[in-house]
């Protein structure tokens, strides 16, 4: 039990007494008698770590597998004052100078440090580019640190091996993005990503879960902005199709534009092939092939 305070002047118990956090007293409200003197602090630590005034933050940065130290390193800091806030005479400043100086050369004395560096400084402007989610962001971190300790990053390029580390965290979460479409964000070869992205399953026996081809109908409806009518009708040709596993073999986004374009004309709606095949991102050949293909195994039109 905590012990009861009463004022030793006027014997006002507990619920007399007005505690005050600034000077850490409790004074009785009776006499204004001090009955405890330097009271422990309970309240948070408002303390700043950064440079930014209105940040609260009571510790550094977040811990994080997407930047090479993982926020864990320490760095001396650039003001050349004391702990009491006065200047530091010439002769300290010059050997701070130095110390500062091999400080920042030690967090990248190794190849590994180096490597992360120029793969998570891609990753931050892919996540830029691509409004990534900070989720993805560390998966991809996480996968890629198991790629180089592995040494399959040897012989490959550092900017392929991230983004097909990336891509395979798209396909685990969820993610609709194809593999085009981080090919043309990162400026690197369709043929690269994929070739290394079959080498890390294959090495890390990562289990990759299929492509949802619904999520491919909802993009394309999304960049075609058609109306939700639409893509729910959309929505049940895909399941028929699915039933009669139709799709074996085929890209998603191929098979859900020539899902998509079927229904249109079923709604007695006109598109135009080309419409339909730049946002899925293939062509036209493809979505007229597969549109064949859907109404002769479905038996519409």
């Amino acid at each position: 039990m905590s012990k009861v305070i009463t004022c030793s002047s006027c014997n006002i118990k507990e619920n007399k007494m007005v505690t005050d956090i600034v000077s850490g007293e409790v004074v009785c409200s009776n006499c204004g008698t001090v009955a405890v003197d330097g009271i422990e602090e309970s309240g948070k630590e408002w303390r700043n770590f950064n440079e930014s005034q209105t940040d609260k933050s009571r510790i550094g940065l977040p811990y994080s597998l997407a930047v090479h130290d993982m926020n864990l390193s320490s760095i001396i800091g650039k003001t050349n004052k004391d702990s009491t806030g006065h200047l530091i005479d010439s002769g300290m400043q010059v050997r701070m100078n130095r110390l500062r100086m091999w400080d920042s050369r030690t967090l990248f004395r190794d190849s590994s440090s180096r490597n992360f560096t120029t793969a998570f400084m891609l990753l931050d402007k892919l996540k830029d580019k691509l409004g990534l989610t900070p989720s993805i962001v560390e998966k991809t971190a996480y996968t890629y640190r198991k790629v180089q300790e592995t040494g399959l990053i040897r012989g490959r390029t550092i900017g392929a091996v991230l983004v097909a580390c990336l891509y395979i965290s798209c396909r685990e979460l969820g993610v609709s993005r194809t593999i085009d479409e981080l090919s043309d964000a990162s400026n690197i070869s369709r043929k690269a990503i994929a070739k290394i992205y079959r080498d890390i399953v294959f090495q890390l026996e990562r289990k990759i879960p299929q492509i949802n081809c619904f999520q491919c109908i909802e993009k394309i409806s999304n960049k075609l902005q058609l109306n939700e009518r639409t893509t729910r009708h959309a929505r049940d040709v895909m399941k028929k199709a699915l039933g009669l596993e139709f799709s074996a073999g085929k890209d998603p986004m191929g098979f859900a534009g020539a899902v998509l374009y079927v229904t249109l004309q079923m709604e007695g709606k006109t598109i135009r092939q080309v419409d339909i095949a730049d946002a899925a991102g293939v062509t036209e050949v493809t979505i007229r092939n597969r549109a064949k293909e859907l109404k002769n195994q479905l038996h519409l039109i």
